[in-house]
């Protein structure tokens, strides 16, 4: 399917793993030019930027000043056709909700939806002058499946997929779709890697890597297809959601989770 991004100037966050890398490659397939804003610019994101198509952008989106000074490196380009707010990060909190102090629900609500604020709020004007636009932004299934044990990101995420539905009843008439995608857990870092929920999982529990692995998924309830979600196949639904393919689709939420929930 042909998705009409070639030329189209995009502002991801996160771009450096994990599902926001697979959204900057899958943009550069398509012809896009990705400025691209992550703390740590190395690795394949470097090689994306060595490459050419890519302007990765040293940048702490949890500063008030780091989603503006990411969106502006888009305008010298003459404006920007898409946004992915895409960073975000969770901790387990396995003390229970007492535990959490307040500088740690902050914390969660500053990176998880005030960076994806700010990063809005610096887009528009530039989305505006276009006449039209698409603005993505990867939630979670956890923005309506609480969990005591990430409470804080939960609330976080809950929050920002109200923002993405209530901003889009303003923007629409400005040719600016909004539109959310919620992934259950995905094969990255956050999940699977040394310091994710499946290793945190083993740790406390005393089991072995692949044995919290299953506990995570049991947790969940269980995935229909058996598996975690590979971070390009977010990415697809990202760009579908980006491209003028998806057109008359504003101020939905989008749940990809291999038949995670089982509610209606």
């Amino acid at each position: 399917m042909e998705l009409g991004l070639q030329g189209n100037v995009a502002v991801v966050t996160g771009a450096s793993k994990g599902i926001g890398l697979a959204v900057t490659k899958a943009l550069v397939a398509e012809g896009a030019r990705v400025i691209a804003g992550a703390r740590d610019v190395g690795g394949e994101l470097r090689s994306l930027a060595e490459g050419g198509a890519v302007d990765a952008v040293s940048v702490d989106l949890a500063t008030p000043g780091g989603p503006q000074t990411l969106v502006a490196a888009a305008q010298k380009y003459g404006g920007l056709d898409v946004l992915v707010n895409n960073v975000g990060a969770v901790a387990l909190r396995l003390e229970g909700f007492a535990s959490v102090t307040d500088d740690q629900w902050l914390s969660s609500f500053n990176l998880n939806f005030m960076a994806a604020v700010r990063t809005t709020r610096a887009a528009l004007p530039l989305l505006a002058q276009r006449g039209r636009g698409a603005i993505v932004t990867v939630s979670s299934v956890n923005a309506f499946l609480p969990d005591p044990g990430i409470i804080d990101y939960c609330a976080a995420k809950a929050a920002l997929t109200n923002f993405s539905k209530a901003l889009s009843k303003e923007v629409g008439t400005r040719g600016i779709r909004m539109n959310t995608v919620s992934p259950g857990p995905v094969e990255t870092a956050l999940w699977l890697g040394p310091d994710g929920v499946a290793a945190t999982v083993a740790k406390n529990s005393g089991v072995d890597f692949d044995t919290a692995k299953q506990q995570v998924v049991a947790s969940q309830g269980g995935f229909a297809t058996g598996r975690f979600t590979r971070p390009d196949e977010v990415a697809d639904l990202v760009l579908f959601l980006a491209s003028d393919r998806s057109g008359n689709i504003t101020g939905a939420d989008f749940v990809i989770d291999g038949g995670l929930i089982k509610t209606l």
